[in-house]
């Protein structure tokens, strides 16, 4: 069949067939509107197909040459943007075939021996998501960066900790950020194991009995760069499940929606430290939105929208891990419908992180190089909150334990304090020695440095801790980690 009767017909295999598609089938079934991101994935694994199959005497040299030529042409057409996408063609493995037979003949025919479409796009979607998840792994360090830079600034500023929403013990504003850090992280880790697992080579395994053709497929995966830390090629080992595996879109749309959800939950801190309730921080103005109706209103949109998207990318998690269920061996067209979401996840993801890193850290100015924009944190706001709740509490237990008292025994005595300070509308540092005294008589006049809100930050200096000597370690330790 000539490049023009595929052109026509539309199909590769026409021939089989009695009557053409109809209009309507052709534009359900047809992906290339949508996967047609994959080019530059498609062109480098047809490339290296071809070196392999030149290399084990499959197609002569002058075929390898050729299509090189071709795919070079194409590559600067898709880039120019001149490249016609055509509906009759599919997608874009058909398209970018019917291109180069265009313009070398024959051996854009012979390109395809050795492979089917179903070993084609899996291969291609793997190389693709590759690349993705490596920009997703760069964003995660500049975000991570943007939450050590803001927390170096502030080690010493007291926030008031949380547990269920109320006032729990006082922390180092940087030792909750962070938390973040480690969360994304984790993240970080998350994505680099899903990569590996992405990095296999499907192609070789055909439609999905594997090949008659000599093929050196771990040939293909070195050229390709699928292989382990030891430079050993790493190829789909069952040809079967080479074509219909999708377990590292999957994967990775799960290592995504906990990304998100870590993002979710310091949109919701962020959302509520911005409000005129806690007044804690600030962001840039060009991160917020005004109401149409309150001239007074500066509304978080970018952490509300953030916490939104969350639900989108959990919901094309649900939608692979359902897409897969039902699925028999071994390719099936049902798995056409796994492109849409992880691009869509991939974009959101990367768009979050993004406009995070520099929502948290801001932009280098040009004049200075030194970033502006960020987090404007209020320090006297947050520690006049950590004082409302009785934050020391705790600290009045450990002390008395510490005096002798069985920490059961202290934890009753402190309730009573705290009970006598709230009939007293007092914090418990304000309270008279004497009265502190009448709920147990070993407390001395050094209660009061363990009641302060500093001295019980100091306190806390063990690993993990939010005394500012452990918080500084932590990021000395996150520096060289990120470095």
């Amino acid at each position: 069949m000539s490049t023009n009767q595929l052109d026509k017909k539309s199909e590769a295999w026409s021939a089989l067939f009695s009557e053409p598609m109809s209009e309507l089938v052709k534009r359900y079934t047809a992906s290339v509107f949508f996967d047609k991101r994959l080019w530059l994935a498609d062109i480098t694994g047809s490339l290296a197909h071809a070196e392999m199959l030149a290399a084990q005497g499959i197609i002569g040299a002058d075929d390898r040459a050729s299509i090189e030529r071709g795919m070079a042409q194409i590559r600067s057409e898709i880039e120019a943007g001149s490249f016609e996408w055509k509906l009759d063609l599919e997608d874009v493995h058909l398209n970018i075939e019917a291109r180069l037979t265009q313009l070398v003949g024959d051996a854009g025919k012979r390109l395809h021996t050795g492979r089917s479409r179903n070993d084609q796009v899996a291969t291609d979607v793997r190389l693709w998501l590759r690349s993705e998840i490596d920009l997703i792994s760069d964003l995660l360090v500049e975000l991570q960066t943007a939450l050590v830079d803001v927390a170096e600034q502030n080690v010493e500023v007291i926030l008031p900790g949380f547990t269920h929403l109320q006032v729990a013990q006082p922390v180092s504003f940087a030792h909750h950020l962070l938390a973040y850090v480690e969360m994304f992280a984790r993240d970080a880790e998350r994505m680099n194991d899903v990569r590996r697992r992405t990095n296999r080579l499907p192609l070789g395994s055909a439609a999905l009995a594997g090949t008659t053709y000599p093929l050196d497929r771990e040939r293909v995966a070195v050229t390709l760069g699928m292989v382990d830390e030891q430079g050993h090629p790493q190829v789909c080992q069952n040809s079967l499940d080479g074509v219909s595996d999708r377990d590292f879109a999957i994967e990775f749309t799960a290592a995504a929606s906990l990304c998100m959800v870590h993002i979710s939950r310091f949109s919701e801190e962020l959302i509520l430290w911005m409000s005129q309730n806690f007044g804690f921080v600030k962001i840039a103005d060009r991160f917020t939105t005004g109401s149409s109706i309150m001239p007074q209103k500066k509304n978080p949109d970018v952490p509300e929208l953030a916490r939104g998207k969350t639900g989108r990318v959990v919901g094309h998690l649900m939608g692979l891990i359902t897409l897969m269920k039902g699925q028999p061996l071994a390719y099936n067209k049902d798995n056409q419908e796994d492109k849409e979401p992880l691009f869509d996840t991939v974009d959101t993801l990367k768009d979050t992180l993004r406009i995070f890193a520099e929502m948290v850290g801001g932009q280098p100015n040009p004049a200075t190089g030194q970033k502006e924009g960020g987090i404007t944190v209020n320090a006297i706001a947050m520690e006049e909150a950590a004082k409302k709740g009785y934050a020391t509490a705790t600290d009045l237990a450990d002390y008395l334990v510490k005096k002798g008292l069985p920490f059961r025994d202290a934890h009753e005595t402190v309730a009573h304090a705290v009970k006598a300070a709230t009939s007293h509308a007092c914090d418990l540092s304000e309270l008279p020695l004497t009265v502190l005294q009448g709920f147990n008589a070993s407390i001395e006049k050094d209660v009061y440095e363990c009641l302060s809100l500093r001295g019980s930050l100091n306190a806390r200096n063990t690993l993990g801790g939010t005394a500012p000597a452990q918080v500084l370690s932590q990021i000395a330790r996150h520096r060289v980690r990120l470095a």
